[in-house]
């Protein structure tokens, strides 16, 4: 697997690369401009968390602003040779852009349309929180409670507490990062493995609980656990009722025990950088993309589908306010400020990552599976939301939503540019 070094080099290039095995449940985020971790968590900021929508008006989306969006992203898919992508801009007017391009199957050359559902890889880890934190909410998990109170079964280091699961303080090592794991996978895409399987790949730990930071899907495999043994329920069965079903998100499901409610893109990868590389399908049959073996050992920590404009009516809903009390919100931004101090490589809170766009402060997440990469941005201050979903593992998808929002935030006066830049 690669190493975060290794990612940020190749984020800050922002150009297309070639994905190992390696990278099968890796977060793919660009490291953080110190000047954002700093001003990450002004007052102002939380409080724009929730924000006051304006009422409708009809300057939001014209139809300039629609050509010139479906023009840059098709431009993108062509420049960088990516087989399917589908976006959603969500305004606060109540408006949606919905963009696709390309094809969800190659073969049989099926195209992505705004139903089309795509693995979520780590953007996944954004549901798991919200659930832990509604669990919070209800009393029935504490923060600074130790996580082998609530799953003693798992011997886990009694020092280690929900928080440093959230926000990947507690030095457990990740499994994805076993030597061996890439190989084991590959070599039986359509085999199911459990929590337990994945959880024999977890090493020595990095550090000593709340010592440092390290990302671990590690952390968000124990949190599903831990919401299920609390929740009494399933991971599917409690999103759904939280989340999903009340928030009309009709094309998320979870993977591994739930059937897709539409239209599925399978996932590809390359044999070089080149965008004369033809792509591979890793599909193994089954309705599970990118492929069984994966999804099933990622479980709490990548597990879940969904559609572009699901993604983005989520990161509505998750950091707007609909969600979650907003107090949970805050507690999940403000906890920036407590990782700081690790100097970690991305400004990560309980499962929220603070980055900045073009000068604009965002919160959200981004993930990659081999065969998938995703991103999900919400900008409070602008009340915008934006999901980017791709069937590939060789594009930054934040390539596609930095060139998007661009074209969004222009003054619909402005919004006349409809060439491909």
């Amino acid at each position: 697997m690669h190493r975060p070094s290794a990612l940020a080099a190749r984020a800050r290039r922002a150009a297309p690369v070639i994905l190992s095995a390696g990278l099968l449940a890796s977060l793919a985020l660009a490291p953080m401009p110190a000047s954002v971790q700093a001003a990450a968590l002004r007052s102002d900021d939380l409080a724009s968390l929730h924000v006051v929508l304006p009422g409708p008006t009809d300057s939001t989306l014209t139809t300039d602003t629609r050509r010139a969006l479906q023009k840059r992203l098709d431009g993108i898919v062509k420049k960088y040779a990516i087989p399917g992508v589908s976006v959603a801009i969500s305004f606060p007017d109540g408006s949606t852009w919905l963009g696709s391009s390309g094809v969800a199957e190659v073969v049989g050359r099926t195209p992505v349309t705004s139903d089309t559902a795509f693995a979520l890889a780590s953007v996944s880890k954004t549901f798991i929180a919200a659930l832990v934190m509604a669990l919070v909410q209800d009393g029935r998990v504490g923060l600074e409670a130790s996580a082998a109170d609530y799953l003693p079964a798992l011997d886990l280091d009694p020092a280690i507490t929900v928080r440093q699961l959230l926000d990947h303080t507690s030095g457990l090592r990740d499994f994805f990062y076993h030597r061996r794991i890439d190989a084991d996978l590959l070599k039986a895409r359509d085999r199911r493995w459990d929590e337990t399987t994945s959880l024999r790949y977890v090493g020595k730990p990095y550090f000593k609980p709340g010592r440092g930071w390290h990302y671990s899907n590690t952390n968000y495999l124990v949190l599903g656990l831990l919401a299920e043994r609390v929740g009494g329920a399933s991971l599917a069965e409690q999103l759904r009722a939280r989340f999903f079903e009340p928030l009309g998100l009709t094309h998320t499901y979870y993977q591994p025990t739930e059937s897709p409610r539409g239209p599925v893109a399978h996932g590809y990868r390359y044999g070089s950088t080149s965008t004369k590389t033809g792509p591979i399908d890793l599909s193994d049959g089954s309705d599970i993309v990118p492929f069984t073996s994966v999804v099933t050992a990622a479980a709490g920590a990548g597990a879940l589908a969904a559609s572009a404009n699901d993604l983005a009516r989520w990161a509505r809903a998750l950091y707007g306010g609909n969600a979650l009390a907003p107090t949970s919100v805050q507690a999940m931004v403000a906890d920036v400020t407590r990782t700081k101090a690790f100097k970690p490589s991305r400004a990560y809170g309980l499962g929220v990552v603070a980055e900045d766009i073009e000068g604009r402060a965002t919160l959200g997440h981004s993930g990659r599976l081999l065969g998938s990469r995703s991103v999900m941005r919400w900008l409070p201050e602008e009340g915008i939301a934006i999901a980017v979903l791709t069937n590939q593992s060789r594009t930054d998808p934040g390539i596609i939503a930095r060139a998007l929002l661009k074209i969004a935030l222009r003054p619909a006066e402005d919004c006349t540019c409809v060439g491909v830049y």
